[in-house]
C-alpha cells in the first residue's frame, strides 16, 4: 500500500518505519476472520484492514477526528491479525505508531487524558498494593462487580531457601502481579527449584512498561525499560542463562526492548542483550517434562481447559507450547473453540473498554467451559483475572496446578 508521508511525519524515523509497514499490507482481508473487535461489531473500521486505512490517512495529513480515536482505541493489539495475516504485516507496531500520532495531533479530552494518567500512576506505583489490602479488608461493602473482581489471596507457600544450584535464570518480579496473586511467583520458584534453577528477582525492577505504553506514555516506558535493564545486568553479565517471565503480557514488552530502545546510545544494546536472554517460563519448563513428570504424577487424568493468552500466542509466537508441556503431564486438555480469539482482559483493555471486554469474557469462557474440565488454567495474570470471576470452575495460572501435584 502506497503512502504519502505527510510534512510533520515524513523526516522522523517512525514515520518511514510506518510507511514500510503499510506497504507490507495487500488488504486482503484475512485479518477480519481473527480479530475480536470485528466479530462483535461487525464494522469495518473495527477490523485491522479498516483501522490500517485510518493510520494511512492520517499520515497522509488528515486531520484525525474522535471517531478515528475511538476505532484505534478499540483494538486489544492481541495481534491475532498477525498469526492470520501471509503477508507478515507487523499490525502490532503500525497501531503504536498509529496512536501515538493521532494522540499529538488530537490530544485526547482532558477527562481521558486523566483517568490515564491515574490508572498508570496507581497501578504501578506504591498505593497498589496497599489499596488491594484495603480492598480485600472491605470486601463485603463492596459492590459486587469490584467484590468479584479482586481476587482473594492465597497464601503464596513457603519458598525454598536460596543455595547454588546447576542453572540460574532472572525472574520478573512485575507490578500487579505480587500483590495479586503471589502464589504464581512463589510455585514458579519452587517448580524451577526442583528442576536444579534458582531464580534471583532483584528488588530494583519492577513494572515492565506495558502498562505505561498502553496508556499512552511511551516515555515512562522506556524509563521502566531502562529500569529493569539496569537491575539486571549485573546478572546478565555474570552470564545469566534467560530473563524468565510467568506473565506473557510482560513478556512480550520485554522482548521488544531491543526495538523500543534501538535508537538510545546508552541502552540500545543492552537492551538488544535483554530482549535475546527473555524466555516464557513455559519454555524453560518444556525442556524437563520428562523430569518433572516423575514428580508430577497426580497430574494424569486431570481434566483441563487451556487458555493461551493473545501475547503468548500471536505476540511471541508460542502458541501450543503450554498445552503441550500440560499434556506431557498426563493432563487431558479438553478441545476448546475459538481458541484463537482474545478473552478481553487485554492489559487495561478492560478498564477502558468494559462493554466489548464482557463480551469476549463470556464468548471465551462458553468455548473454555463447553468441554466440561474440572479447571482452566491460562499463563497471564489479565487473562486469569479477566476469567475468574464468572467461571463455573477455578481458573488458575498453568504453574500453580504443576506446583501443587509436585510431590
Amino acid at each position: 500500500m502506497q503512502t504519502t508521508l505527510a510534512w510533520f511525519i515524513k523526516d522522523r524515523p517512525e514515520g518511514a518505519e510506518a510507511a514500510a509497514l503499510l506497504r507490507a499490507c495487500v488488504h486482503c482481508g484475512f485479518c477480519q476472520a481473527t480479530c475480536p473487535t470485528y466479530q462483535l461489531l461487525g464494522d469495518e473500521l473495527d477490523s485491522p484492514r479498516g483501522r490500517i486505512h485510518l493510520i494511512k490517512q492520517v499520515l497522509e495529513g488528515d486531520v484525525p477526528t474522535a471517531r478515528t480515536q475511538l476505532h484505534l482505541d478499540r483494538c486489544l493489539t492481541c495481534r491475532a491479525c498477525e498469526t492470520a495475516c501471509p503477508s507478515g504485516v507487523q499490525y502490532g507496531r503500525l497501531l503504536e505508531i498509529g496512536r501515538q500520532v493521532v494522540i499529538e495531533r488530537r490530544p485526547r479530552p482532558w477527562l481521558q487524558r486523566l483517568l490515564r494518567r491515574v490508572l498508570a500512576t496507581w497501578l504501578t506505583g506504591p498505593l497498589f498494593a496497599p489499596s488491594v489490602a484495603v480492598g480485600r479488608a472491605l470486601r463485603p461493602l463492596l459492590p459486587r462487580t469490584l467484590a468479584v473482581a479482586l481476587p482473594v489471596r492465597v497464601a503464596p507457600g513457603p519458598v525454598p531457601v536460596a543455595a547454588p544450584l546447576p542453572r540460574t535464570v532472572l525472574l520478573l518480579g512485575g507490578c500487579v502481579q505480587p500483590s495479586l496473586a503471589p502464589r504464581i511467583a512463589a510455585a514458579t520458584v519452587r517448580v524451577l527449584h526442583t528442576l536444579g534453577i534458582a531464580t534471583v528477582s532483584p528488588p530494583q525492577a519492577g513494572c515492565c512498561g506495558a502498562i505505561h505504553q498502553h496508556l499512552d506514555a511511551p516515555s515512562a516506558a522506556l524509563d521502566d525499560a531502562r529500569r529493569n535493564i539496569d537491575a539486571w545486568w549485573p546478572q546478565v553479565q555474570a552470564g545469566v542463562e534467560a530473563i524468565i517471565v510467568n506473565t506473557s503480557g510482560c513478556g512480550t514488552q520485554l522482548r521488544d526492548y531491543g526495538v523500543l530502545l534501538r535508537d538510545d546510545p546508552v541502552y540500545a544494546a543492552r537492551a538488544a542483550r535483554v530482549s535475546a536472554l527473555v524466555r516464557d517460563l513455559s519454555e524453560l519448563v518444556a525442556q524437563q517434562v520428562a523430569d518433572l513428570s516423575a514428580r508430577t504424577p497426580g497430574l494424569a487424568g486431570q481434566r483441563v481447559a487451556c487458555h493461551s493468552p493473545c501475547s503468548l500466542q500471536h505476540a511471541q509466537r508460542l502458541g501450543g507450547v503450554v498445552e503441550q508441556l500440560l499434556t506431557g503431564l498426563g493432563v487431558v486438555l479438553v478441545p476448546v473453540a475459538e481458541s484463537a480469539l482474545c478473552c478481553g482482559a487485554a492489559g487495561t483493555y478492560h478498564l477502558l473498554q468494559p462493554a466489548l471486554s464482557q463480551s469476549l469474557r463470556e464468548r471465551k469462557l462458553a468455548a473454555l467451559t463447553q468441554g466440561q474440565p474440572q479447571r482452566i488454567v491460562s499463563a497471564n495474570l489479565g487473562c486469569l483475572l479477566q476469567l475468574a470471576p464468572d467461571a463455573p470452575v477455578p481458573v488458575e495460572h498453568w504453574i500453580e496446578l504443576v506446583d501443587r501435584h509436585l510431590s
